[in-house]
């Protein structure tokens, strides 16, 4: 049955995010048959403004079929073959609309190891991240309403909401903030529990997210000076990461190194940081604003756009807001700072300019939840 909301989302991807050209090559890959009807929007969409569209479907039972007892040379076989697509390519939407959201969760941390570097860095870290413009997303499913403990009707609306909130406005709104970190060298970050860290972001640049390159958008991202880093981040979210959910997360910095980490599994979580040297500095700093997105849901997509919430990222950093700092890894894991989820403050310079989740500086209060949600 077809859904309008489809065609607002995909005229929002095609027109906003991508901002398609006619001539321009866009690649469409849906990981899960259920995001078929979306994909056929875009198509849509994307040949009414002229572009060329080229689409492809996976599923995730057949990439861990892949993916099991992998060798290295198969991986380098299909990297080979689908960096040689993405170079064609102006523009790349990708979507994951799994059915069960831990089937990968079975497989050896060493394989999807070998996958990140194999594989994924080839084609995603260095062709399509640095040289198309992209946006990722993912399709509502049963098994992604029940990880985000909504009925299918719920969820389904609220995904729409998030998705297609007025990002023009939210645009405007993140102008002040820019200019703000633009001019700061010394962050803190404090609370809830026992988060307590400082860096510095001087020289980085600040890149404002809104609707461009994910969808829910809703963050505005830069980088520490990769060895500025000190103190204790305790995140208060579960993260996916390769099929496998870790809880409990907190890790020890010291002169911008990872130097301890603990979670529900300490030996795993330190097998993915030790991927390369780059996987134990942090690539980026970021601050979510979403109006919408009001809760956790299980991934990392949505989570990280979660309004007075940060993500604290170990790994590669973006070129757009370089530190220094390359690696195969880009695990972006969120703090809750809203009061109930314990509070928590960000402070730039020794200026308090975020408490308990709500911008206090008067230039800043555009990003408030009340007045984001409204139309601009």
């Amino acid at each position: 049955m077809h859904d309008p909301r489809n065609d607002k989302l995909a005229n929002i991807i095609v027109n906003h995010s991508l901002e398609l050209k006619k001539g321009e090559k866009v690649l469409i890959q849906g990981t899960g048959f259920a995001s078929e009807p979306l994909v056929r929007a875009i198509v849509k969409a994307s040949k009414a403004v002229g572009a060329l569209p080229v689409y492809k479907f996976e599923n995730q039972e057949t990439i861990r079929e892949w993916l099991k007892d992998a060798s290295p040379e198969m991986l380098e076989l299909a990297a080979k073959t689908d960096a040689y697509q993405m170079k064609m390519m102006d523009a790349y939407v990708g979507f994951t609309a799994p059915e069960n959201n831990m089937e990968l969760s079975d497989l050896p941390v060493e394989t999807m190891r070998m996958y990140m570097e194999k594989y994924n860095s080839p084609v995603h870290m260095k062709i399509r991240l640095p040289h198309t413009k992209w946006v990722v997303l993912r399709y509502p499913t049963s098994a992604f309403a029940q990880s985000a403990e909504m009925s299918g009707e719920e969820f389904e609306d609220w995904f729409y909401n998030v998705c297609t909130v007025d990002y023009k406005k939210m645009g405007r709104a993140m102008e002040p903030l820019k200019a703000l970190m633009e001019k700061t060298d010394k962050v803190r970050i404090l609370g809830p529990g026992e988060t307590n860290l400082s860096f510095s972001i001087k020289g980085i640049p600040v890149i404002p997210c809104a609707g461009e390159l994910n969808l829910p958008d809703g963050e505005i991202y830069t980088a520490p000076v990769k060895e500025s880093v000190n103190g204790i981040i305790a995140y208060n979210t579960s993260s996916i990461h390769d099929g496998f959910k870790y809880t409990d997360i907190r890790f020890r910095f010291k002169k911008g190194k990872l130097v301890e980490a603990t979670a529900n599994d300490n030996k795993r979580i330190n097998l993915v940081l030790d991927i390369d040297e780059g996987a134990r500095y942090v690539g980026e700093f970021a601050i979510g604003v979403n109006p919408y997105v009001d809760r956790p849901v299980n991934s990392t997509l949505f989570d990280e756009k979660i309004r007075g919430s940060i993500h604290f990222t170990p790994g590669n950093s973006y070129d757009d807001a370089f530190n220094g700092n390359k690696s195969a890894l880009h695990w972006d894991i969120v703090l809750l700072q809203e009061e109930q989820n314990g509070g928590g403050e960000i402070w730039f310079d020794d200026v308090l300019i975020r408490k308990d989740g709500r911008f206090i500086l008067p230039e800043l209060e555009g990003l408030n939840p009340e007045n984001l949600s409204q139309p601009g």
